[in-house]
């Protein structure tokens, strides 16, 4: 059943890997938020997008509830990334061009998927996308954002995945590091924590980041792969399995809508991030 629905439904692709690193977070966010909305609705296919955006750390809820979080955030702009709280659920993670991040945006009607089901298409499409390699799927405990659904390669984590639900629409959502140092990220979201306070806030919240638990794809994999590779990688393995793609962009509907959940979602983050 999950091969099937990955591999033969109808899908649009939107590109957004190199228009992303103009924007702010923000609006790949409030995009896949108007997607699931329209693929939930039924006015839209099932949508695949890809999207990169330059440093910024993007933090969980439950990293807003963090002891220091302003002396974090103020950390984190002298090594010039920004800061913004996600909608969907973990906790901080790092954008940057060598992360790629991909949206998997498709509607349950009935109701009947499960969370786990979810999670299991994007785990289904990255193993078919490397298929030279062994990966791995569970907790890295000491990764940052660890997750059930980790991904990792000899026990060193590229990539997490996350997910949304509104009404009856899934955003499966994956940042998946391809270039550069894995354990250098590490590092820098271990320092976020230790200057904003993971240690006095609830125990067992917050992941003791060990940096050498993670690694790049480039590091992995191969030293010459880059994001634009992981694209054709994503396009390429969706065609040979027959999955029907169609280029395009948001509707003019779809872009009404994004204006308000842009709104919504900066208003929530600061909201959050103000709070203390």
């Amino acid at each position: 059943m999950i091969n099937k629905e990955v591999w033969q439904q109808q899908w649009r692709y939107i590109d957004e890997s190199s228009a992303g690193l103009y924007l702010p977070v923000s609006h790949s966010f409030a995009t896949d938020d108007t997607l699931c909305q329209s693929v939930g609705s039924g006015n839209s296919s099932a949508v695949v997008r890809t999207w990169v955006h330059r440093d910024t750390v993007v933090l969980g809820v439950q990293d807003s509830r963090l002891p220091y979080l302003q002396q974090g955030i103020e950390w984190l702009a002298d090594e010039g990334m920004d800061a913004f709280v996600r909608t969907s659920g973990g906790l901080a993670v790092i954008l940057d061009e060598g992360i790629w991040n991909a949206s998997l945006l498709f509607a349950d009607g009935d109701g009947t998927l499960s969370i786990d089901e979810g999670y299991e298409r994007m785990v289904t499409l990255i193993r078919e996308m490397f298929p030279e390699t062994s990966i791995h799927d569970g907790e890295i405990s000491d990764s940052y954002c660890p997750g059930r659904y980790d991904l990792s390669i000899n026990g060193q984590k590229f990539a997490g995945i996350s997910q949304r639900r509104i009404r009856k629409g899934i955003a499966v959502q994956i940042y998946l590091c391809v270039e550069g140092s894995g354990s250098e990220r590490a590092e820098l979201v271990q320092q976020f924590y230790d200057r904003a306070g993971s240690a006095k806030a609830k125990r067992g919240v917050y992941p003791a980041v060990r940096p050498t638990s993670m690694a790049s794809l480039q590091e992995l994999v191969s030293a010459s792969l880059t994001v634009h590779d992981v694209s054709y990688r994503l396009l390429t393995t969706l065609q040979a399995k027959g999955a029907s793609l169609e280029s395009g962009r948001l509707t003019r509907e779809e872009q009404e809508e994004k204006i308000i959940q842009l709104s919504r979602v900066e208003a929530r983050n600061q909201k959050l991030i103000q709070k203390q």
